[in-house]
């Protein structure tokens, strides 16, 4: 799909100089950028989804769980 935006001249120079220095055109550069930002704010969202959980929900083991993994760990050197 192509798309008009607007960037300010000195990101859109950077930007410029390290697609050259990738060896990728401005389209691969700029989708890669908007991959990771997007992706970052994903995982922002799964955070606030997993903190609204256990805000209701206990997030303490059982204490027979705990005793599988100390017993699991046993003879392991830190």
């Amino acid at each position: 799909m192509k798309s008009d935006i607007s960037i300010p001249n000195p990101v859109f120079h950077a930007a410029e100089e390290l697609a050259k220095k990738m060896g990728v055109s401005l389209s691969e550069l700029y989708t890669a950028a908007l991959n990771a930002y997007v992706a970052e704010h994903q995982k922002e969202n799964i955070t606030e989804s997993l903190n609204q959980v256990y805000a209701d929900e206990s997030s303490n083991l059982e204490p027979e769980l705990i005793q599988m993994q100390v017993v699991s760990l046993e003879g392991e050197q830190w």
